[in-house]
């Protein structure tokens, strides 16, 4: 009886998820499938076979991959100061880490146009102490993109991180010490290997946001196109919604792909987790 009123309780959320979530995606993968001649692959043969498209899905690729590696980065070593803290002073910094989130992705954007920018202040600060003679051409690049998704993210794999840091247990650290570990065995042989899960959350949250993000690509990248804007551009643009459909199926399947080699490399790397 007790199960069955579980269920029920269950019930509601899933037939909203079902309803405006697995029922449009199936629909949306099953029209890839389907052309004047009936049943057909040739949109995704087609698509492989086109170097441009093939060029937008390496570059959105190479964006969300140092989108992540430089979240990791600089996320792994704030998280684990963080999770130090007292409780108090972990609430406050964990609430400067979260407030950025609360910012319209369009005015991060816009600023970082106006940070890089050809006479942003980066440009003038750096030919202003002789650096450089003309302004570097960063914004309208993926290096812009990647500057403006790390922006984007890094409050999640740190707050992520965090989450897990703060449960590792602080005798574990004292007990590998005392066995004669230095600092950096403890934080290679006990933190990191305890904070995969954080890791694998985490990098999963900031490469999948990365991958599909629109809008930050569409006003740092300019004309350099990532698979999202890609993607609006045959839906909006050119109306072409066969082509879009392909397009978000690709999107789905690599994102479960890299879902499920991040799952795997955490059961290679911590079995017990």
């Amino acid at each position: 009886m007790k199960k069955r009123y579980l269920y029920l309780l269950l019930l509601p959320g899933l037939l909203f998820l079902t309803v405006f979530m697995i029922i449009p995606i199936f629909l949306t993968i099953g029209t890839t499938f389907i052309n004047d001649n009936g049943f057909s692959i040739q949109g995704y043969l087609d698509f492989f076979k086109d170097r441009y498209f093939i060029e937008i899905l390496l570059t959105t690729l190479k964006v969300s991959l140092f989108t992540t590696i430089l979240c990791i980065l600089l996320g792994f070593p704030a998280a684990y100061y963080i999770s130090k803290l007292k409780q108090r002073k972990k609430a406050i910094m964990l609430l400067l880490t979260i407030f950025p989130l609360l910012t319209s992705p369009v005015v991060r954007s816009f600023s970082w146009m106006v940070i890089i920018g050809k006479n942003g202040v980066v440009n003038k600060l750096l030919m202003g102490i002789g650096l450089i003679d003309k302004p570097l051409d960063i914004l309208y690049t993926p290096t812009a993109i990647i500057i403006g998704l790390v922006h984007l993210f890094l409050p999640l794999i740190i707050v992520t991180l965090v989450g897990v840091m703060e449960n590792i247990e602080t005798d574990l650290l004292k007990a590998a010490e005392s066995l004669g570990a230095s600092r950096l065995a403890v934080f290679s042989k006990v933190i990191i290997p305890l904070s995969v899960p954080g890791l694998v959350i985490g990098s999963i949250l900031v490469f999948v946001g990365s991958f599909t993000a629109y809008t930050t690509p569409a006003l740092l990248g300019g004309k350099q196109r990532v698979i999202s804007t890609f993607l609006y551009q045959n839906a909006i643009t050119l109306n072409e919604w066969q082509v879009a459909s392909i397009v978000a199926t690709i999107m789905i399947a690599v994102t479960v792909l890299i879902i499920s080699i991040m799952n795997g490399l955490a059961k290679k790397l911590n079995p017990k987790g």
